[in-house]
């Protein structure tokens, strides 16, 4: 846990920076909110980024890439602050062989040199802080081979989104379960607080969490800093062009020679 700066109402204000809060108060339904995103594609693009590995995936999770990637004969690692995803892996066939070290992945090094580094779904904006985000980079390229490769997953930020600081959206909708998602707005530290309210027959979950949100030419500088270039940029994880009418990125960094 770490101490922050950020900004409220003009004032500066210190915040507690947990990197596992967000898994506590979601890995028990974590997959249940993710069921709708390209998990297949992702896994296939990857595989094929790796080059044969090995992987290491910044925020593992409860391993919704690590499993089907080793599944390909892949060897995988990864890095996670929360215990309680961690847990939610290892209760899975495979779960408890994978290499799982629990710290903050904006700064914790582990053993080995790796030809794919991954950061997907959004994963780098909850570090809260340009420093921190400048911090991941310089990681993900320490634990690099030569000419290996960084992947980050990310929207594309759009404050035209928001009225008056705020937005409202329905994230996914079923007979069964509804995810919404109240955020509000601070443009001038990049900070974008959210909660994501889910409904379903057994109840109400609040799902809060904190991003702090770049602009992708931003996250290339972290990337120049860090002796890595951008390689790729894609829309999707499909390999869609990546345009100005684009509402998220999948980039690939190489680790210069």
């Amino acid at each position: 846990m770490g101490i922050d700066l950020l900004k409220h109402g003009g004032q500066e204000v210190r915040v507690a920076y947990d990197a596992s809060a967000y898994g506590r108060s979601i890995a028990d339904i974590y997959d249940a909110t993710v069921t709708e995103l390209p998990t297949g594609a992702a896994v296939e693009r990857l595989a094929a980024l790796a080059d044969g590995g090995p992987v290491l995936e910044f925020g593992i999770g409860t391993g919704r890439l690590a499993l089907p990637l080793i599944a390909r004969g892949l060897s995988v690692a990864g890095i996670d602050a929360s215990t309680e995803m961690t847990r939610e892996l290892r209760a899975k066939p495979g779960g408890a062989a994978v290499p799982v070290t629990v710290g903050d992945f904006s700064t914790m090094r582990v053993e080995g040199a790796y030809r794919l580094v991954v950061l997907a779904v959004n994963t780098i904006f909850a570090l809260p802080t340009q420093e921190a985000q400048v911090n991941c980079f310089a990681n993900a390229a320490r634990h690099l081979r030569e000419g290996g490769r960084f992947v980050v997953e990310a929207w594309v930020p759009d404050p035209a989104a928001f009225r008056n600081g705020s937005a409202l959206r329905v994230l996914s909708l079923a007979e069964d379960a509804v995810l919404i998602e109240a955020a509000g707005l601070a443009p001038a530290t990049q900070h974008m607080r959210t909660t994501r309210v889910r409904l379903t027959a057994e109840g109400v979950r609040l799902l809060p969490a904190d991003h702090r949100y770049a602009w992708p030419c931003e996250l290339d500088l972290m990337a120049r800093l860090a002796g890595m270039a951008l390689e790729h940029r894609w829309a999707d994880w499909l390999g869609t062009p990546f345009t100005d009418d684009s509402r998220a990125h999948v980039s690939v960094y190489r680790r210069n020679a």
